[in-house]
């Protein structure tokens, strides 16, 4: 049969990243490739004991449909939560989601018509690439310099597009480059959207696992006219498996996002939700995120020291202070690519450049690292054999 896709989806491709992903199912790969957080951080013994007790003294609550808004327990925690970063405003709701992914999805509904512009760093994570364009966002794309977005070439497309619905940043720790907002730019981003009347719509699932340098505020504790959205997630903290994350915005816009998740899952994971909610209010979280956070610390330095060792100069790549990823870029006269599918036959897989590129047939140069998920030996054993499969290219 010759299905008719609706137009939004029909140009819709498979994330590279879980194509990949297929690959390290493959005896003896070593992943760069999945931007998973640990399973040295996963508080696994806490959790099976919270779960255990919720479904032996209160199962019906657990099992039982909830409200779309969230376990209200855990939406008191998350205002709270918010506020200690000085980014919760009197008119602000908070909503609990099936991931941070899912605030961009209801953030687009609410917001987007057909043709309409979203503006978003480039590149950019694919998950939420993709759900803009299936909401039928149409995406530009802003580069990334050191410091966060170039933010003449922000304003270059504000002033001639009057279309533009949103602005999608990563502030912290951005993926895939790793990069982090200057607290400057961040002025300046919300300046711009108060000038031409834009909303932002700012993802931080990292900013909690920040293991160097100096926490910088929120772009939502600058926000006076309820114009930033702000996206967090329990995924990289505490389990990406058991899917909750959070928004917060104005309570207007939010009364539509909530009327969005009412269609699209009608509440979050209600087990899920309590389990957080008694992990973060009943155990040390605080002592808990400075523990995975010495983990990310060491991952990142061993990683960044072997690409010093066996990449540099050729390769150049981002150095970072928090997150989960590096990012790498090769010189003109190699082909990424190839590059990557050598890589692939070597035994390790890591996400090349162009899988996060706004304009998805654009060249790339660069490749995506992640270094939360393999052991010390493992990352020694890959970064070794990306310096070689690199010298064996450069000899072709």
């Amino acid at each position: 049969m010759d299905y008719k896709f609706n137009s939004s989806v029909a140009s819709l491709q498979p994330s590279a990243i879980r194509e990949i992903l297929k690959m390290t199912s493959k005896p003896g790969i070593i992943s760069f490739s999945a931007g998973n957080p640990s399973a040295e951080a996963f508080p696994s013994k806490e959790i099976a004991d919270i779960a255990s007790d919720i479904l032996r003294n209160d199962p019906v609550s657990a099992l039982q449909y909830s409200i779309t808004e969230g376990y209200s327990p855990l939406i008191e925690y998350l205002k709270e939560y918010m506020k200690g970063k000085n980014a919760l405003h009197s008119d602000d709701a908070v909503i609990v989601t099936s991931g941070a992914q899912q605030v961009m999805a209801l953030a687009s509904k609410a917001l987007c018509d057909s043709g309409d512009t979203v503006i978003c760093e480039n590149p950019s994570f694919i998950g939420s690439l993709n759900s803009f364009r299936a909401h039928g966002g149409k995406l530009k794309g802003v580069d990334m310099q050191p410091d966060g977005m170039d933010m003449d070439a922000l304003e270059a497309l504000l002033r001639s597009d009057k279309r533009v619905k949103f602005i999608y940043t990563i502030p912290n720790f951005q993926n895939p480059t790793g990069i982090t907002m200057s607290y400057e730019k961040r002025i300046r981003l919300y300046e711009l959207a108060c000038q031409y009347d834009v909303i932002i719509l700012e993802d931080n699932p990292y900013g909690d696992i920040r293991f160097d340098g100096e926490e910088i505020p929120t772009i939502k504790s600058l926000d006076k006219e309820g114009r930033v959205i702000y996206a967090g997630s329990f995924s990289k903290v505490i389990s990406p498996g058991m899917r909750v994350g959070f928004g917060a915005a104005n309570k207007d816009l939010m009364a539509k996002m909530v009327v969005c998740k009412q269609i699209e899952d009608v509440h979050t994971n209600i087990l899920s939700q309590m389990i957080i909610h008694r992990y973060v209010t009943e155990y040390d979280f605080n002592a808990h995120l400075e523990r995975i956070r010495k983990i990310y610390r060491h991952k990142a330095e061993l990683m960044m020291s072997l690409a010093d060792r066996y990449l540099c100069p050729e390769i150049k790549y981002n150095k970072v202070q928090g997150g989960l990823f590096i990012w790498a870029t090769l010189p003109d006269n190699v082909d990424m690519t190839n590059f990557c599918l050598r890589l692939v036959k070597n035994s390790v897989a890591v996400v090349p450049g162009n899988a996060f590129s706004v304009e998805e047939n654009a060249p790339s140069q660069s490749f995506r690292m992640n270094y939360s998920t393999e052991t010390d030996e493992n990352i020694a054993k890959g970064m070794q054999i990306i310096g070689e499969t690199f010298k064996s290219c450069m000899d072709i």
